[in-house]
């Protein structure tokens, strides 16, 4: 794997693409995950990342210019959400040949104002009953899937059919699946972990400001088992007489701090 730096993007291949459109080339480098794209200074139409290692679609400063993303044979599966505060003017996005899995993984992509083209082929969630129409309901902007144009009768039939009674108990079902990730939205109960609302706080801000998605998968399981990072996991303490001794563990957590 290659870790994408500063350096790499400068010394990559830039050129003007046929649809006369600057493009970046990324391609085959196994980068694992998205960064650094600060240093393109908006000066891209067009970033081209397929054949790398990517597992989540994020990492993305304000890049105003860019209008088409390039993820073919990658690992996806997961979206960010907030995508439209970053990349505002996105219309076309190609994540053929990736590991999406869940309609529900998709609805970030729904806060994209410009999203016209959009390419799933050979993902798991392509085969998903009710993919087309979901997609179609849900982004009502979108003109090409999959390289397949979205009729007028089949967008109206995928909005009488997510308005109704049926559709709106599809779309439960549909969130309920959905594996999309907010970082540090997924906190557990402190009941369950012994952990303050101050701690979750810790660990939600740590979380939030991670450098890697290893380093957030990593704190994230800590917090589920209900450790604080620094800190050795949080284990009640037994007295003698079998019960939980509540004043030695608010000690030690105070202590930990």
């Amino acid at each position: 794997m290659v870790k994408l730096t500063t350096e790499l993007i400068q010394n990559s291949m830039q050129y003007m693409n046929p649809c006369k459109d600057r493009e970046l080339d990324l391609r085959g480098y196994k980068i694992p995950q998205i960064e650094n794209l600060g240093a393109t200074l908006d000066q891209f139409d067009t970033i081209d990342f397929s054949d790398n290692d990517i597992r989540k679609l994020d990492g993305f400063p304000l890049l105003k210019r860019l209008k088409c993303l390039l993820l073919n044979n990658n690992r996806l599966v997961r979206i960010s959400e907030n995508m439209e505060q970053y990349i505002p003017n996105l219309d076309t996005l190609i994540l053929t040949n990736n590991n999406i899995s869940e309609l529900g993984d998709l609805d970030p992509l729904a806060t994209l104002p410009k999203l016209k083209t959009l390419s799933l082929m050979h993902n798991p969630v392509a085969n998903k009953q009710h993919y087309r129409a979901y997609l179609a309901y849900k982004m009502p902007e979108l003109r090409l899937l999959d390289f397949r144009k979205i009729k007028q009768k089949e967008r109206e039939e995928a909005n009488n059919l997510f308005k109704s009674k049926k559709g709106k108990e599809i779309q439960k079902e549909i969130t309920r699946k959905a594996k999309t990730f907010v970082p540090g939205g997924n906190m557990p109960d402190p009941k369950v972990t012994n952990l303050t609302p101050q701690e979750i706080h810790k660990i939600r801000e740590a979380i939030k400001n991670a450098s890697s998605l290893q380093e957030v998968e990593r704190l994230t399981r800590m917090l589920q088992s209900g450790q604080i990072p620094g800190q050795k996991p949080l284990q009640p303490q037994i007295q003698s007489n079998g019960q939980q001794d509540d004043e030695e563990i608010e000690m030690d957590q105070t202590n930990g701090q």
